[in-house]
């Protein structure tokens, strides 16, 4: 991977908790991640942030005065923009059982319950930046090789419509032509 790849790969990671101790604590377990971490202290705030910019994950606190964890999560997985951005449910210890199941039918990719091992957030994280590179790797090929596709084509009809018109061009002209076709089909095979 290129450095310029790896620059373009960085992947924020949504902090939303009303409590100033619990964002803290997560910005120290994620630290290491060496990843931006972008806090947000309401279900609102995280919403405008997830309008501003690109998330990899969202770890979100379910207990918030306002927009609660559930209906945030809902309102991202409501969004087109938002939908596909796993989140991590982080709640306290001493709620409701229904809490996890209500969790991953609103949207969520995981739960985890406070206090959390911090190996065990730093890992789940960890799997949702790697994801989340792979998946921009996969649109920057998919973007290049539809790139290619339409480069191709417009040089097919330009050669179409040199072949049908009055003055077809010479033999060493298509045969370059050709070649150059057939080193963009091998180019667009070798990624």
């Amino acid at each position: 991977m290129s450095a310029e790849e790896t620059i373009g790969e960085r992947a924020s990671i949504l902090l939303v908790d009303d409590m100033e101790d619990n964002l803290i604590a997560l910005e120290a377990v994620l630290a290491s991640l060496n990843e931006p971490l972008v806090r947000a202290r309401s279900g609102e705030e995280a919403m405008k942030a997830l309008l501003r910019r690109r998330f990899a994950v969202v770890l979100l606190d379910i207990r918030m005065p306002g927009m609660d964890g559930f209906e945030t999560a809902a309102n991202i997985k409501r969004l087109d923009q938002t939908k596909d951005i796993p989140i991590i449910f982080l709640t306290g210890t001493d709620t409701d059982a229904g809490y996890a199941f209500r969790g991953y039918a609103t949207g969520a990719a995981d739960y985890l319950t406070k206090p959390f091992d911090p190996w065990v957030l730093r890992a789940k994280v960890t799997v949702f930046l790697d994801l989340h590179r792979k998946n921009q790797q996969l649109e920057r090929i998919l973007a290049r090789e539809h790139a290619d596709d339409n480069q191709l084509s417009a040089r097919l009809a330009d050669l179409e419509n040199q072949l049908s018109g009055d003055n077809p061009p010479d033999t060493t002209t298509l045969l370059k032509q050709i070649q150059e076709l057939r080193q963009l089909l091998d180019r667009g095979r070798e990624s």
